[in-house]
């Protein structure tokens, strides 16, 4: 008997451009985890001029704010959520 995995998307809905692939998801929080600078957040980015989402990697809360906001944003880069590396809990 042959299993499936079944791949979750992340932000699926009309609130946003496109939706993320879990795992790809996943592949960020270990690369983060993994990095020998010792970063604390994955920050998902929407890079406008890619028509894709992006990695960035925070050692700080205030690097987060650097960012605007998806919706509020009139650059290339918007911020589209950050989350703590470790508990991967969502933080904005």
């Amino acid at each position: 008997m042959q299993t499936r995995t079944q791949n979750f998307s992340m932000f699926d809905s009309r609130d946003y451009p496109k939706p993320l692939d879990e795992s790809i998801f996943e592949s960020w929080l270990e690369q983060g985890r993994e990095s020998k600078i010792s970063y604390a957040f994955l920050l998902v980015i929407w890079d406008e001029g890619e028509q894709d989402y992006l990695p960035k990697f925070a050692e700080t809360r205030d690097e987060i704010a650097e960012y605007e906001r998806l919706g509020e944003s009139y650059g290339r880069q918007a911020l589209v959520a950050a989350y703590d590396l470790y508990s991967e809990g969502k933080i904005a």
